[in-house]
């Protein structure tokens, strides 16, 4: 086991990064053209970051498996941005949202990291403005703020519900400019298959042409992974069905560590499963909580009623309704930390109180903030005596102009209106704070790879807060990345380009092929799919919202067994060499199969709950996470040898200077 050096620099922690700044390697505009930086994925963290190497006058590589960089999952965010602007005046502040950051991760992040974040926030606003996002404004022309899960004050930034699109338009338009000048050269249809390895740095990487087949070679001096997180390992999720880890877990295969992989986000307001084929499924917005109550039936007598709709869900009075977050969260209600609201959605359902015909749903009703927003409007209109109807029709436009969108889709999958009866929700699988674990410079312990976004680990702890995977892309790839990636390259200009004729190029490919041809050649009788679904309900069953040692240890031996009989019995239909999505889906479900052991792993070895891995043997007498700080203050970043073997784990312990480590309290 090794301990692992995060390279946080030293000094007051409101000073780390400015200093740090001022003191770090540069490299001059002259050398920064002779040095080639390859970028994968084009998400926020991606694009943004090609986008402001190319800037800098770096020769930048951008790849993306989509056929435009505009369809990266960042656009599938739907509530916001969180920067500590304070406009509301209400209190908040950089150290605010450090803190908040910190407390809602359960304290199982690097501060450093999170209070860099949190400083540059502010400059990420100014950032998007500047590009024409169009966030919502106040009737003053101000831009408004709304309050997300786990804060007690206003900070988050949005465009309706469509804030990930908006800004990954803004993203897009700078990525798009730097390959008009030709700094940036885009590869759309291409997806990484390898990390190629010269002396121990990382100086390549190996891309497959979707479109022909064919593999291809790209050197760099560096190269930068934004490929978001693993969620489908999950096989339902809110993640588009795409979205996978082979990016990772290629470099993880290459030496990187991954770190904290059991800290997976299960979301609380997703729509519920429908049927046993679905292949995905759908997030609403935790915005949606800002004016949403969820409930469900306070009396059991009520709930087959309600189930089988003999009775509305909008007819059952008020006393008879079970507010449980304001019960149990009196000082946050509604708006409690993901992890918090997913359990106790989970706790009142297993007693039997779920409002659809699984059991598995609460509601989130909308009918209070209807009738405030409406008496409102009535009242600035003058009409200090409307009736009920008239203040239904004005409330329901001003929740049409804040959520509008969200209403829109909720309607199109389930086919009920959110304006007249309450939403269905249940949590769901939906964001991964574990992922390649970097230091303080965003690199890996491979020297010369870096990992941005959701791809990395470092911010977000056990349990991110809502709004801040938006706000992490963009502060690694435009604040971050841009300086830290100088004390590689720094050591670097004399470097010559990287012949990609060298034989570690020609391994690595060789090593990729073999494998596609292993997988082709099984010629067995499931599809890919089905593999993909029978992991999924082996990790959801003994590795989701809840987990035990005994049910771990199973799911190990059930993954394994599974991936045997994946190298047994899969069928891929034609051929490596030419377009083949099954082929794609195959090797992303064979990685999906590692990955998944690794989880299990780290959720068995993690004898405690915290954030979004609740251990069930770990909990206090009302049900909430109960932390081990004397043991597991530390980052676990897993060495993968391979499928015989166990992994190694290594270990970073957390240090905590500017907060005090406490049990987290939303009472």
């Amino acid at each position: 086991m090794k301990e692992l050096d995060g390279k946080v620099p030293p000094g007051p922690m409101a000073e780390k990064w400015e200093h740090y700044k001022s003191t770090i390697p540069l490299v001059s505009p002259n050398n920064k053209r002779r040095l080639d930086v390859i970028v994968v994925g084009t998400g926020l963290a991606g694009a943004s970051a090609a986008a402001t190497f190319g800037e800098l006058g770096y020769n930048v590589k951008c790849f993306t498996f989509h056929d435009s960089p505009r369809r990266a999952h960042s656009i599938a965010a739907q509530g916001g941005i969180n920067a500590a602007k304070n406009y509301q005046n209400d209190g908040d502040s950089v150290h605010r949202l450090f803190y908040d950051t910190i407390k809602g991760g359960d304290y199982r992040s690097r501060e450093g990291n999170v209070h860099r974040l949190a400083e540059v926030s502010t400059a990420i606003i100014d950032q998007c403005v500047a590009q024409g996002v169009p966030f919502a404004r106040e009737y003053g022309g101000l831009l408004e703020n709304r309050s997300f899960g786990g804060v007690q004050v206003s900070r988050t930034f949005y465009a309706r519900g469509q804030t990930g699109q908006q800004l990954l338009l803004g993203a897009y338009q700078a990525l798009s400019r730097q390959i008009s000048l030709g700094t940036v050269e885009m590869f759309n249809r291409h997806e990484m298959m390898d990390i190629v390895t010269i002396d121990g740095k990382a100086r390549g990487i190996i891309a497959r042409n979707l479109l022909t087949g064919k593999l291809e070679r790209y050197g760099a001096h560096c190269v930068v992974l934004a490929t978001g997180g693993y969620g489908n390992v999950y096989y339902l999720s809110t993640n588009a069905m795409g979205c996978n880890v082979s990016a990772s877990w290629r470099a993880v295969r290459r030496g990187a560590y991954m770190a904290n992989p059991c800290f997976t986000q299960i979301h609380p307001t997703c729509i519920p499963v429908s049927g046993d084929y679905q292949s995905k499924l759908t997030l609403m917005s935790e915005s949606l909580r800002n004016d949403g109550r969820v409930w469900v039936p306070k009396n059991k007598a009520d709930v087959e009623p309600i189930r089988s709709r003999k009775i509305l869900p909008s007819s059952l009075k008020e006393e008879d309704r079970d507010y449980f977050l304001e019960r149990r969260y009196p000082a946050f209600g509604n708006l409690v930390p993901r992890d918090v609201a997913s359990r106790a959605a989970k706790m009142v359902c297993d007693d039997g109180f779920g409002v659809n015909g699984t059991g598995l749903a609460v509601f989130l009703d909308f009918d209070s903030a209807i009738m405030r927003y409406g008496k409102s409007d009535a009242n600035a209109k003058g009409m200090h005596d409307a009736d009920d109807a008239t203040i239904r029709k004005f409330g329901e436009a001003k929740v049409a102009e804040l959520y509008g969108n969200l209403f829109e889709m909720y309607e199109k999958i389930t086919g009920e209106n959110p304006y007249q009866t309450p939403m269905m929700i249940y949590p769901a699988i939906h964001y991964t704070m574990g992922g390649l674990w970097v230091d303080y410079n965003l690199e890996t312990n491979i020297p010369g790879l870096f990992a941005l976004g959701e791809c990395n680990f470092s911010d977000h702890g056990a349990n991110r807060l809502g709004a801040s995977a938006l706000m992490q892309g963009l502060a690694d790839g435009y604040f971050v990345i841009p300086y830290t990636i100088g004390t590689f390259l720094a050591n670097d200009i004399r470097t010559p380009r990287i012949d990609t004729n060298r034989d570690e190029f020609a391994a690595s490919e060789k090593s990729v092929y073999d494998r596609m041809i292993q997988i082709m050649s099984v010629k067995g009788n499931q599809s890919v799919e089905n593999f993909h679904r029978k992991l999924g309900h082996i990790m959801w069953n003994y590795c989701g919202m809840a987990r035990n040692a005994e049910g771990l240890q199973k799911a190990i031996s059930d993954v394994r067994a599974l991936r045997e009989e994946f190298y047994k019995d899969v069928f891929v239909p034609g051929t490596e060499n030419e377009f083949n999505p099954e082929l794609e889906k195959a090797y992303r479900v064979a990685d999906f199969l590692e990955m998944g052991e690794l989880i299990i792993r780290d959720a068995l070895n993690r004898n405690e709950s915290c954030g979004g891995h609740f251990r069930e043997e770990y909990q206090t007498p009302e049900g909430e996470a109960l932390r081990n700080d004397e043991e597991y203050t530390y980052v676990a970043a897993w060495e993968w040898t391979d499928t015989k073997t166990d992994p190694v784990l290594h270990k970073e312990e957390l240090k905590f200077e500017a907060v005090e480590l406490k049990t987290r309290s939303y009472k």
